[in-house]
């Protein structure tokens, strides 16, 4: 990540709707709210609902 992830903020009144406008304009693989038009949405709901199956089947330790 260090080498391929960037990250920056603003301070916005109401970010929820910069939040969607962004998601509109941009290629954000990773999110999937408001993103269903991305081709890898269906693959990474897949994905993530799969680990979060084997999440719950793993031993909790104490």
């Amino acid at each position: 990540m260090a080498e391929n992830a960037r990250v920056c903020w603003i301070e916005h009144d109401e970010p929820w709707t910069l939040e969607s406008e962004l998601i509109t304009q941009l290629d954000l693989p990773l999110i999937l709210d408001q993103n269903r038009r991305n081709p890898f949405h269906s693959r990474l709901k897949e994905l993530r609902a799969q680990a979060r199956q084997r999440a719950r089947e793993l031993a909790v330790s104490s």
